[in-house]
């Protein structure tokens, strides 16, 4: 199972949090300070998978990506493969960069919610539900879609709104 992901750029400042067990913000914020302490200090000529027994217990590992000014970053335990882990940040930055046109920080920063959408179509309560970058842009369409519509329906009926206006 997926613990947690984790995107933080270089300074240490988490750009996306999503932890999928329960932990109370302070220890969340601890996990972030500590996977960053790590990252940070690692070569970057190293495998890029860590023992993370310290932050989550027995079983515990730590997959990353260092990519421009982010670190991408997932947290899982024994029962899910390393590199499939890794290749599943591969997935989920190629979905970005369909999507943002050459992901940066600031996509990060200001589409918010569209990243969290993103990466519920492919992680969805610590399992893994997709791992085509294609099928998840088209899922992440779909809902932009849907999105767009529903935000365009007019609640008020033309003749109130006539009837306002007099």
């Amino acid at each position: 199972m997926i613990r947690a992901v984790l995107v933080m750029n270089t300074q240490g400042k988490p750009r996306l949090a999503k932890f999928y067990e329960f932990l109370p913000v302070e220890k969340q914020q601890e996990i972030i300070r500590n996977v960053f302490a790590v990252l940070c200090s690692r070569p970057e000529h190293v495998s890029n998978f860590v023992d993370a027994e310290s932050f989550f217990g027995p079983d515990a590992r730590l997959v990353y990506k260092h990519l421009a000014t982010l670190y991408f970053v997932f947290i899982f335990d024994g029962s899910e493969n390393e590199l499939a882990m890794l290749d599943l940040i591969q997935v989920f930055v190629e979905t970005l960069d369909k999507c943002f046109r050459n992901v940066c920080e600031l996509d990060v920063v200001f589409n918010y919610s569209k990243m969290h959408t993103i990466l519920d179509e492919i992680i969805f309560g610590g399992q893994v539900l997709e791992t085509s970058s294609t099928e998840v842009m088209k899922a992440v369409e779909e809902i932009s879609k849907l999105d767009a519509a529903s935000s365009a329906i007019n609640l008020v009926p033309k003749s109130v709104s006539s009837w306002r206006s007099r």
